[in-house]
């Protein structure tokens, strides 16, 4: 069979449109049947169900009407009854389609123009796919592309295949680009909007810089050397954080590279910006006094639990420590993840000192004792009343200058002194109306339920539907910034253990649970617990102070 001009000509179209727009060709092909059937329901009407079939070899167009078969006929242009269907299809059965021949369509202008638009949205949108399905798998990726243009300060990027933009405050500060130039970005998001995939490009992410020493140092590549942490201030200055997994290999060395050639690539890359290298170490006192590098730090007192460290340098090394405003101690804080305070040592001595005078005054206020006892009191180690009231006698009877007699009548004032205190918050309890019910609450002092009431927690069921961040507060971090949200047991010395503990005996003694529900829970945690009993031991307590 002879094939017109028409349609190789169709095929030559749709050859061109699917290689131009780097799709396929099928896609293109079934746009222009859509066309079609919609220039032909214009010809035939818009409730006519057309089909418009294109042979790919040929070109040849075919073009059908569906009718339902249908008990009873209420539109011959859509409906076919069942015996006239059965002519035709002896198989035809109610609620299948008859595909019935229409004539070759002749396109006028209105026609035409409303098919070619069909084309190009169906074009259009299978573009936007192809880009989409093309990026959504290379985020982290860096890749290279040409500046096409910038608006308002945005880069739009050329990447071949597509756009990516750069957005402004994703540019490193200063960095200028011109039309035509070339760009290097790290991909960190691609996503699907209405005017089609957006692929989001950054200079400044962590990881681009990452993926920069990934590309310079084969050892990071091949994996011998794992990058765990990367902090910026684009354009200024960068910690990162390296480990090796080979002994023989340092990666600090390995990273900056023969005279400093492979940093040196980096920092080009970057305009400029300064990088520490700094090598990773899993304790937390050791990584954070490497992150702080290049200042000396004498002593670091950790809190675990609120993941926060006090750090003591040299009064001539404060500067350095804290950098030109703020810069060295906010990118060490991003670098591990731990909220920073540095002090002087001169600021540590005066805070001692303020500490020691405190408990002094404390001792000779609750104790009525004079300035010498209080002192001894508080030279050897005694911080509260309480350690001093219930501790064996014998550690205060060997207190030089102490005796049995001695002991015994400061213990009994500071028992004294106690229940006084405890009368008073017993009254203000009642006074805001907690239950007594709460008294039977296992780790709940008075002082803690005068705290509750406070925060309008006054019943067992009010403890039951507290969660553990009520009580003990919480933490977030945010843009390197470490915030901390104080709870209603804060400054109680409850650790987020014994808060939960306290809940989950509300819940039981409201009725909500029982104590099997308990048990049945906390059978898979202790096996585990049981299995990592002696990693668990190796692990630093709070408030445990690491001398450097």
């Amino acid at each position: 069979m002879a094939i017109s001009a028409n349609r190789l000509e169709l095929l030559q179209i749709a050859d061109a449109v699917a290689r131009e727009k780097s799709i396929d060709r099928g896609i293109v092909i079934a746009a222009m049947e859509d066309a079609i059937q919609k220039a032909a329901r214009s010809r035939y009407g818009s409730e006519t169900e057309v089909r418009a079939e294109i042979n790919p070899r040929t070109g040849e167009i075919k073009l059908q009407r569906l009718l339902l078969v249908a008990e009873e006929v209420e539109n011959t242009s859509t409906e076919i009854g069942k015996e006239e269907a059965l002519r035709r299809n002896p198989m035809a059965q109610i609620g299948d389609f008859i595909a019935e021949p229409l004539p070759p369509l002749d396109f006028g202008r209105i026609a035409a123009q409303s098919a070619k638009q069909v084309i190009v949205q169906k074009v259009r949108e299978a573009e936007r796919d192809r880009q989409f399905d093309e990026f959504k798998d290379r985020i982290g990726e860096i890749v290279n592309g040409v500046v096409k243009r910038v608006e308002y300060g945005n880069v739009i990027v050329d990447l071949g295949r597509g756009e990516a933009i750069v957005r402004r405050d994703e540019l490193i500060p200063r960095e200028l680009f011109r039309t035509g130039d070339r760009v290097r970005a790290y991909i960190y998001d691609v996503r699907r909007e209405q005017r089609g995939p957006q692929v989001f490009l950054s200079r400044t992410h962590p990881q681009f810089m990452a993926k920069l020493f990934a590309q310079e140092v084969p050892e990071i590549y091949d994996g011998v050397i794992e990058i765990r942490a990367v902090a910026r201030d684009p354009g200024s200055r960068a910690k990162i954080a390296v480990i090796s997994k080979d002994s023989s290999i340092d990666p600090v060395g390995a990273c900056v590279g023969m005279r400093g050639s492979r940093v040196q690539a980096v920092v080009g890359e970057l305009q400029g910006e300064k990088i520490d290298i700094i090598p990773w170490n899993p304790d937390n006192a050791t990584f954070i006094v490497n992150a702080l590098q290049p200042a000396e730090v004498s002593k670091v007192v950790l809190d675990e639990d609120a993941e926060r460290i006090e750090v003591v340098v040299p009064d001539e090394q404060l500067s350095l420590a804290i950098g030109r405003r703020g810069q060295n101690v906010r990118l060490a804080s991003q670098l591990t993840g731990w909220a920073i305070d540095i002090m002087t040592e001169q600021d540590e001595s005066e805070r001692r000192q303020k500490e020691f005078t405190d408990r002094t005054q404390l001792f000779m206020d609750a104790l009525n004792v004079d300035e010498f006892v209080g002192q001894l009191l508080a030279s050897e180690g005694f911080a509260s009343v309480e350690e001093v009231a219930y501790v064996e006698r014998d550690e205060v009877a060997t207190i030089e200058g102490f005796d049995e007699e001695t002991a015994d009548e400061i213990q009994a004032r500071a028992r004294e002194y106690l229940e006084e205190i405890e009368a008073k918050l017993d009254e203000e309890r009642r006074g805001l109306g907690v239950s007594d019910d709460l008294r039977a609450i296992d780790g709940l002092t008075t002082a803690m339920l005068v705290a509750l009431g406070k925060d309008d927690v006054k019943s067992v069921e009010d403890l039951a539907g507290c969660a553990t961040d009520d009580l003990v507060g919480w933490t977030e971090r945010a843009n390197g910034e470490t915030t901390r949200h104080e709870g209603t047991l804060t400054g109680f010395d409850v650790s987020r253990a014994d808060a939960e503990a306290m809940i989950m005996a509300a819940r039981v003694e409201a009725g909500w649970i029982s104590e099997e529900d308990l048990v049945e829970d906390e059978a898979p945690a202790d096996e585990d617990a049981a299995g990592d009993e002696d990693e668990q031991s190796g692990i630093a307590a709070t408030g445990v102070v690491h001398e450097v």
